[in-house]
């Protein structure tokens, strides 16, 4: 999927879909954590999650001082990433399901990376926004190379 999150022409349509799309990966964590067989990598994913959903945190704390409508779930997306998920686990395991969920994080990578140079972005968002960026590309690269010996 290409995302355009990230890309808004407003602060208040930028927190919103960001908050959606924290949502759409919460929801694929979760999809991703009952299916693993491996212990190991569902504490990894666990964790991930747990990122993601202090991201969330954070995001709600800009939409409550930007006047911003806080969503609650995500959007159609979400049924692409937990199917994706859902496809993987049918075809091969572990593995699938990891490269599955990396291929998702292409998405949140991007999207972090365009709301980092976004010029609607509140300047007391950035710190948070590069954050999110550097977890997102640690858990892309993570499931790629868990992925590749899984």
């Amino acid at each position: 999927m290409v995302t355009t999150v990230g890309q808004e022409t407003s602060a208040a349509k930028l927190i919103e879909n960001c908050m959606i799309l924290e949502h759409d990966a919460i929801a694929a964590y979760d999809t991703v954590i009952a299916r693993l067989e491996s212990p190991e990598y569902r504490a990894q994913i666990e964790s991930f999650r747990n990122d993601h959903q202090q991201h969330l945190q954070e995001l709600n704390l800009f939409a409550t001082e930007h006047g911003v409508t806080a969503p609650t779930e995500g959007d159609i997306k979400q049924m692409l990433t937990t199917g994706k998920v859902k496809l993987a686990d049918m075809a091969g395991g572990d593995g699938a399901i990891l490269k599955a969920m990396s291929s998702n994080e292409s998405d949140t990578v991007a999207a972090y990376s365009n709301a980092a140079s976004n010029q609607e972005l509140p300047p007391k968002m950035l710190p948070m926004v590069e954050k999110a960026l550097a977890d997102e590309k640690r858990h892309k690269e993570w499931m790629e190379r868990t992925a590749a010996h899984a």
